[in-house]
């Protein structure tokens, strides 16, 4: 594997993770609004939904960045 293949492999992980910066916090933004504005227990189950998958995507977020951050290093050093 040539050094320009990993090279662009770590840039597609970084263009990945500067989707899933932006996409997370908005996500859960959306479930702690819904979870105000519904008190009614069908639709208050979306807001705990929301909630649940924002935590998990900020979650996998953070372990995504640290790998990312540790591949660029390592192609970095290389």
């Amino acid at each position: 594997m040539s050094k320009s293949d990993t090279f662009d492999k770590v840039v597609k992980k970084f263009l990945i993770l500067l989707g899933l910066l932006i996409v997370s916090p908005i996500i859960l933004s959306f479930g702690f609004k819904a979870l105000k504005i519904y008190a009614q227990s069908p639709k208050v189950y979306i807001a705990y939904t929301f909630l649940t998958i924002g935590i998990f995507l900020i979650l996998f977020t953070v372990y995504f960045g640290l790998k990312t951050i540790k591949a660029f290093l390592d192609n970095l050093f290389q």
